[in-house]
């Protein structure tokens, strides 16, 4: 069994301040050791069920946060940026069996993380047909576009809800809650064995089930934080721009979504 993670660090236990997930910060060390222990976790979840081969996406900032020392042989980490707009799953095709996703979070729009967003912090809010738009949906869905099935996601609890919606079959934990500008977290230590357990059991199940059928059509909107930085935008390929913030993108093809993303965002 091939599998493919994609690990994130806002949805990491215990990160509450930007600050926190900043390598130039003295607070950073702390919760990158986190992030790789929530992988490291997952990974030997996914051996438990089987797995002779996983990869690792390193999709945080700069690309180069997880410790590798710790993790089995039979783990490979994607560090940086290619320029992909697969982005986040950067790497993954259709050899893989499924996915997973460690530390995702809120999208751009809600309140229920104080470090929520979607990719870049120049969107107030992404809506793909007419959804509130997380990075995991983004990027669940450009692994679906490989027939590759989700099946385990870690992160807040918002995150954790909104995913159940988009993959029948998903396992997760919720490692915190957001309120306001302060979360609540669960003990580190309970979030990496939770992460383990519920892996396992994620990919223990028939594959085949999870996976799902993507929308027909899309209809992409970026609302912009900064009316400037919309018009400047607005010259896209197909973009419509539909007020002074807000630019749309329609296709039937979701690989121009993520491409739209890649470039606008």
């Amino acid at each position: 069994m091939k599998i493919f993670i994609s690990a994130d660090m806002e949805g990491v236990t215990g990160t509450t301040l930007w600050e926190e997930c900043r390598q130039d910060h003295p607070t950073y060390a702390q919760y990158a050791k986190q992030m790789s222990n929530e992988v490291l976790a997952a990974c030997e979840g996914a051996i438990a069920a089987g797995a002779t081969e996983i990869v690792v996406r390193d999709a945080h900032n700069t690309g180069t946060n997880i410790d590798l020392s710790i993790l089995p042989e039979c783990v490979s980490v994607i560090r940086n940026w290619s320029g992909h707009p697969y982005s986040m799953v950067d790497g993954i095709d259709t050899t893989f069996d499924a996915a997973m996703f460690i530390g995702y979070h809120a999208p751009a729009g809600n309140s229920d993380n104080p470090l929520a967003h979607t990719m870049t912090g120049n969107a107030k809010a992404i809506k793909l047909n007419g959804e509130y738009a997380s990075e995991f949906m983004l990027y669940s869905y450009a692994a679906a576009l490989e027939g590759v099935p989700t099946v385990f996601v870690s992160g807040d609890d918002y995150l954790c809800k909104s995913a159940q919606q988009l993959h029948p079959n998903l396992k997760s934990v919720a490692v915190k809650k957001g309120n306001g500008a302060s979360t609540i977290s669960i003990s580190q230590k309970k979030a990496v064995d939770e992460i383990r357990k519920t892996a396992k059991i994620a990919l223990s199940q028939d594959l085949s089930t999870a996976k799902i059928k993507l929308p027909k059509s899309f209809v992409l909107e970026i609302e912009y934080k900064e009316h400037t930085y919309a018009k400047r935008k607005s010259f896209y390929p197909g973009i419509a721009q539909i007020n002074s913030h807000t630019l749309q993108f329609k296709t039937s093809d979701y690989f121009e979504v993520l491409r739209v993303v890649a470039f606008i965002l």
